[in-house]
């Protein structure tokens, strides 16, 4: 592991040195790809500084207390190496999850599709609430979103919205919230106080470039209608609005929230890309099923993964035993302390299988 990590902190020198260099500065690309180097370098040479800087110490200190006699020095010696050795192991081991191997979709942008399951129109209003509870998240990731389609129900609910999220390392955050999601409540509609269970399931895709899904326009309908609901001047007079269908697979999207017909039309094959990207994705996992991912980074959109219990203020992720007494919080956007520790289980299952 050390001698990859001298490796490391030597070309992370090499970087430095290159973002100064004029034939760097010039080249646009090539000064991109050397700061996304830099950046990604960072973290791993500043850990491994820390982790020498410790190791000179505890080795220095250890050499010194050997010689010294006054028992003031000898007590201030033995404080810095104690200090010193717990630097060493925090550093260790934040060094072996930085040396993880990375996920390769982390960076990309998200496409998120949320719909109401069990719970008829309970389960449409909390769809909507989820929603909002994920453009909070994302405005202070910062993090833009679009909404793609949002299919209103009657008293505020939705009972499908698809949406994008765009921003550095937004895979990597929301990847975690793929599954049913379960509302434990007493609902607008329930007269008699009684406490229902209604389900949501979210889908978090990867946004996939056209590289990485080939697309034959000849396999694709579109057809063209007047949007509805909220929207500008041109609602219910143009016909803006986009349905296409991929013959082939079935999907179909519709989207209307652009005034432009050929802005949703993009939008909608966009979102074509990331549905036939995330199904060749999970074929890929089917059939490597003995690999990791058996935690929490499946986004098996079956299973249970969270609870959002109103009566006792909490909410619960099955997956990691977490139970956080905060649901108005994480309700409004407020979802990184839940995101961190299933990353962190994450990072822990790795290690545990020896990083693979």
């Amino acid at each position: 592991m050390f001698e990859k990590l001298e490796d490391l902190l030597l070309r992370y020198e090499e970087v430095l040195a290159s973002l100064q260099d004029p034939a760097t500065l010039s080249d646009p690309e090539l000064y991109r790809k050397t700061m996304k180097e830099q950046a990604e370098l960072g973290p791993l040479a500043a850990a491994y500084r820390a982790y020498k800087e410790a190791e000179a110490t505890v080795r220095e200190d250890t050499e010194l207390l050997g010689n010294e006699k006054d028992e003031e020095m000898r007590t201030l010696l033995k404080d810095e190496i104690a200090e010193a050795k717990n630097t060493l192991a925090a550093k260790e081991q934040e060094l072996k999850i930085l040396l993880l191997p990375k996920d390769p979709l982390d960076e990309k942008n998200v496409v998120m599709e949320i719909r109401a399951g069990a719970g008829g129109e309970e389960a449409a209003l909390f769809a909507a609430e989820l929603y909002r509870m994920y453009l909070h998240f994302a405005e202070d990731s910062g993090y833009k979103t679009e909404t793609v389609e949002y299919n209103e129900t009657g008293i505020g609910g939705a009972s499908r919205i698809t949406c994008m999220i765009t921003g550095r390392g937004a895979y990597s955050r929301l990847k975690y919230e793929s599954g049913v999601h379960r509302v434990q409540r007493v609902p607008k509609t329930e007269s008699g106080g009684r406490i229902h269970t209604s389900t949501v399931t979210v889908a978090v895709m990867p946004e996939a470039e056209d590289v990485e899904v080939e697309i034959d326009m000849n396999d694709i309908r579109f057809d063209v209608f007047r949007s509805s609901g909220n929207g500008g001047q041109s609602v219910n007079t143009t016909d803006s609005a986009v349905r296409l269908t991929h013959i082939p697979s079935g999907i179909v999207i519709s989207c209307q929230d652009e005034k432009s017909q050929l802005k949703n039309k993009d939008k909608a094959l966009k979102i074509l890309r990331a549905r036939l990207y995330d199904m060749k994705l999970r074929e890929k996992q089917e059939q490597e099923a003995s690999a990791r991912r058996l935690l929490i980074g499946s986004g098996d959109r079956s299973e249970k993964i969270r609870t959002y219990n109103f009566p006792q203020g909490r909410v619960t992720d099955h997956r990691i035993n977490l139970t956080l007494y905060k649901i108005e919080a994480i309700l409004n956007g407020s979802l990184a302390e839940l995101i961190d520790h299933l990353a962190a289980a994450d990072q822990a299952e790795m290690l545990a299988n020896g990083g693979g």
